[in-house]
Parts: structure tokens; sequence; C-alpha cells
């Protein structure tokens, strides 16, 4: 059984109803130099795994490529302060995040270095999480909440792949207090 389990993450709803999946532990710390390399091997545990997303029930796998583009896409590498410590630490909640998320969108692959991996295209999801703001004493002031895209590739054997997290936005008006 790999350690997936020994996570603290749960999902609640918003005042409108919609979900956020609350990460509360920050694993991945330091706005300036986070080590992606860690975050690399982190997210190795949940290859093999696979988790059905509730609004379509579309079964999305994890493939051995999430890893490696998950820690080291272009989209992460530009990435800097609280989008890249948010993207870092929204690993956790990779489960969750498959799980909840919502508008489902279609695009056709358009790259040739992608015709057997997304041979059948692309989708995009959207889904929230929040992560806790602590005090120096180390306690939680608040949750920031954020907005990211779940990318998802349609290969040539027919499965839908988590292939990145990307636009990560945090929301201004969804703080909420502890």
């Amino acid at each position: 059984m790999k350690e997936i389990s020994k996570r603290n993450v749960s999902v609640i709803k918003d005042t409108n109803g919609h979900n956020i999946v609350v990460i509360n532990d920050i694993l991945f710390k330091g706005k300036q130099s986070i080590k992606w390399n860690d975050v690399e091997e982190y997210l190795r545990r949940y290859v093999g795994e696979f988790y059905t997303i509730a609004e379509s029930k579309e079964i999305i796998y994890i493939g051995t490529d999430l890893p490696d583009e998950y820690a080291h896409s272009e989209y992460t590498n530009i990435l800097k302060g609280a989008n890249a410590k948010a993207k870092a630490n929204a690993a956790q909640g990779i489960p969750e995040l498959v799980e909840t998320a919502t508008e489902k969108r279609f695009t056709p692959n358009s790259k040739n270095k992608h015709k057997k991996d997304a041979k059948y295209g692309w989708y995009r999801y959207e889904s929230r999480f929040a992560l806790p703001v602590l005090s120096n004493e180390g306690e939680v002031e608040r949750y920031n909440v954020f907005h990211v895209a779940m990318i998802i590739r349609h290969a040539e054997d027919n499965k839908k792949y988590l292939y990145d997290v990307m636009n990560i936005k945090k929301e201004m008006s969804s703080l909420f207090q502890s």
C-alpha cells in the first residue's frame, strides 16, 4: 500500500455549495526556492492510481509522466512566490482535486510530440483548493483559496491521464478564517 493515506486533506463546501479541497499541511515551504525534485518524488506515490471525477463519472489515471511534468513543466518553471508554493503543496490533494473537478472542456491535440500520449485530445477541468496561512507561532490564521486548471490527456490507449495542474490563481474574495 502506498503512503497516500498519510495526508491531511479534506473537502468542504463554500457558501455557494462549491467544493474546496483543504490541504492542511505545508510540506513544501519557501516561496523563493521550492525543491521541485522533492515534489516530483512526492507525486510518484500516485502513479498507477486512478480517481473518478464526480461530476462526469470519468476515470482519470495517474501515469508515469505526471511527476516530471508537474514538477518541471514550462508552466512550473515560470512560477514564483505564493503560486509556486501553492502548486507544490497542491500535490498533496491530487486525488481530491481530480474527484471534485468541474467544467469539462475539450481541445483537440495539435502538437506532433503528443500524437500518442494525447491522440484523442486534451480536457481541461477546473478545481479549487485551500492552503493555511500560518502565524509566526505556527497557528493557522486563515486559508487562502486557489483556483486551478486540471489538464487531462486522452491517450492512444483510450484512457485519460492527469497531465498537469496549471493556471493557479488566488481567489481574493474567497479567503476564510479557520
